[in-house]
């Protein structure tokens, strides 16, 4: 009798319809082929696919669900809200209760403006921050992602502190002809640009732990650096971190550099993902001077029919208290850390090169000796030996990102029999490569 594979008849309807099948290119498989993963379900740190198999999930929505699928406290807001309805286009309570929140557990913010994605926050964030500098120039580094907006879709130039790019049809060179892109933790080269453009320089916008070349965070120097040049040439200094907002810790990744920088903090921020609990919300924020440059104040356009929508913002709220208890992110740092290590001493018994990094509940690994600095190091990976790894995890019921270049997430709801059965996994894949 043949066993019907559902997900591939998923996979061939969908691609009659929609672009690739998918509606957002890294979940067609592209880049480590075979068929993708319908999914039916999830539940805590599980979900099955369309043929019922049951996977232990590393991605979360791609980090949203920190809790892990279907916490409790967190449906149970969800259901409340839709009984009262679910979309006003009018202010509601509860959006005021989520940017009071917010601002709450991050110093460097005194306003902050509700949107729906992350794309659109670090859309606006620009827009903003030429707005209230009136400069054109924003700088960017390659390997960051800070969504699909025209202007940020941009690779390196030819050389040093050079214009960048486009790295999409349909952008065209006069399009980015004011973004300037740089190499990730390269001093000199963000010296050399700030030497040479400082004046013009609206922002500079940074992922300070990248989670779109797997997980490559910013050195202190060099955030440092960054944090200086912004102020001694009256750039703002934007930390994306739709990310790392609230999934490396409490204070976010901020929180984290400024323990490591004394009196460190960004001018701007954009967030998603954990702030809206796994729906589409996301936000971007800073200084009450600067926040009030946006319309209705200011002449800075920005607005959104489905901004601070009353069902995303009680998923999001109800996500934020939960991980504000004691202990909560003592514990996921200790879960992650227990998988990190587990995958670091499997490899090492199997003779396979690797490295491995995590902060809070974010994680990722390199098949290569050393941790990489930069997207150039983190493209010297190879590519058929990941994608072996991630056939072979994902054969054995362990979803990691389909791709070499995103970084992976632990919820709250992964056990330590999770981990060991993960690392068990990885300890046969290994023994292949």
């Amino acid at each position: 009798m043949t066993t019907i594979d559902r997900n591939q008849q998923l996979f061939d309807r969908a691609k009659a319809l929609i672009p690739g099948g998918v509606n957002s290119p890294v979940r067609a498989f592209k880049a480590v082929g075979g068929t993708p993963r319908f999914v039916r379900r999830a539940q805590g740190a599980y979900f099955w696919d369309a043929n019922g198999k049951q996977h232990i999930d590393y991605i979360g929505s791609w980090g949203p669900m920190i809790l892990g699928h279907g916490h409790p406290a967190v449906v149970e807001a969800v259901q409340k809200a839709l009984l009262e309805g679910f979309s006003f286009g009018a202010p509601t309570e509860r959006e005021v209760e989520l940017a009071e929140e917010i601002i709450k557990l991050v110093p460097s913010l005194d306003m902050v403006r509700l949107v729906s994605s992350g794309t659109e926050a670090g859309m606006s964030t620009i827009r903003l921050a030429r707005g209230a500098t009136g400069r054109k120039t924003i700088i960017k580094f390659e390997g960051c992602y800070h969504g699909h907006a025209d202007a940020l879709l941009v690779k390196a130039g030819s050389g040093l502190a050079t214009f960048g790019n486009p790295t999409s049809a349909g952008v065209p060179p006069e399009v980015v002809q004011h973004t300037l892109v740089l190499e990730y933790n390269n001093v000199a080269q963000l010296e050399a640009a700030f030497a040479e453009h400082g004046p013009d320089v609206a922002c500079l916008i940074i992922e300070p732990i990248a989670g779109n070349m797997n997980f490559v965070r910013a050195s202190v120097p060099f955030m440092t650096r960054c944090r200086e040049l912004c102020t001694q040439h009256g750039a703002l200094l934007a930390f994306d971190e739709v990310m790392t907002g609230f999934r490396v810790g409490l204070g976010s990744a901020q929180g984290v550099y400024a323990s490591l920088i004394p009196g460190f903090e960004p001018d701007m921020t954009v967030m998603g993902k954990v702030i809206g609990g796994g729906m589409p919300l996301a936000a971007f924020g800073g200084k009450r001077a600067v926040m009030e440059q946006l319309a209705p104040l200011g002449g800075v356009y920005q607005a959104g029919t489905l901004s601070g929508n009353p069902v995303a913002t009680a998923c999001g709220l109800a996500t934020l208290k939960e991980i504000q208890k004691p202990g909560f992110f003592e514990a996921l740092s200790a879960r992650t850390q227990s998988l990190t290590a587990g995958l670091q001493s499997a490899a090492n018994a199997a003779g396979v090169p690797f490295a491995t990094d995590s902060q809070g509940g974010m994680f990722g690994f390199f098949l290569m000796d050393t941790l990489p600095q930069n997207y150039a190091t983190v493209m010297t990976t190879s590519n058929s030996r990941f994608n072996t790894f991630f056939h072979g995890m994902l054969d054995r019921g362990v979803y990691f990102a389909p791709a070499l270049y995103e970084a992976g997430f632990v919820s709250a709801a992964h056990t330590e029999a999770d981990v060991q059965a993960t690392v068990n996994a990885a300890a046969e894949v290994f023994a292949t490569l």
